[in-house]
């Protein structure tokens, strides 16, 4: 049994860049985990304080309804300001981070592409990167970055670091609960042609999946792995 830890920036992301691969590892006999760092939806507001809170805790209840369709084990949150994180010194984050490595003591984690348009992906890999520094009591021995629709690939000035996935799980009987598991995000959901619409993320999937002969795929770069 494998402990996953998916670090991810806001409610959401976890499904959009893992759901499928977190459930097909839990149906195999692995235990997940979720650490969502922001609040989410603050900054749709001119102001974080004008901010609706029932909308934030709904948000919060949508992730934990996502969750259990997924099968997490756990759900934290820190309730970082949401598309702020440059206003948190990084090494609070960091600290964050390392909090809940030490609490679950995970083997593998999954987190945001290094170069997406969103800084608090941005910030969040490099958190995640410094608090699994590959010291001896690092129990983090792989960690891979996803994609994050309306993000990775909305990063059109950074040819240079695209996203190029190097491992590929096969998704096909689990993106059906991806989907499912989505589908709680009321507020996060749009329209097709968004990118945040179950139609893309079928689409997506099955793009990722043909590259390597599946059906579906979910599509990952591998950042290191110690054996």
């Amino acid at each position: 049994m494998n402990k996953i830890l998916v670090v991810a920036a806001h409610p959401d992301d976890e499904v959009l860049g893992a759901g499928a691969t977190v459930a097909r590892r839990i149906a195999e006999g692995d235990q997940a985990f979720a650490l969502i760092l922001g609040e989410g939806q603050t900054s749709r507001w001119d102001k974080r304080t004008e901010a609706d809170t029932n909308a934030v805790q709904e948000l919060h209840r949508n992730t934990l309804e996502a969750a259990e369709i997924i099968g997490f084990e756990n759900v934290y949150f820190e309730n970082l300001p949401d598309n702020r994180f440059d206003s948190v010194d990084l090494l609070d984050v960091v600290k964050c981070i390392e909090k809940y490595i030490q609490k679950v003591q995970p083997g593998i984690i999954y987190t945001h592409h290094s170069h997406d348009l969103n800084i608090d992906h941005r910030i969040t890999f490099e958190a995640v990167l410094t608090a699994t520094r590959p010291v001896r009591k690092c129990p983090v021995k792989e960690i891979y970055t996803f994609e994050t629709v309306s993000s990775t690939e909305w990063n059109f000035g950074n040819r240079q670091h695209m996203f190029y996935p190097n491992v590929f799980m096969d998704v096909s009987d689990f993106m059906k609960i991806k989907i499912r598991a989505m589908e709680k995000y009321c507020s996060e959901l749009c329209c097709f042609p968004h990118p945040r619409s179950i139609e893309t993320l079928e689409a997506g999937a099955k793009r990722w999946g043909s590259t390597v002969g599946k059906n579906y795929a979910e599509a990952f770069e591998l950042i290191r792995k110690v054996e």
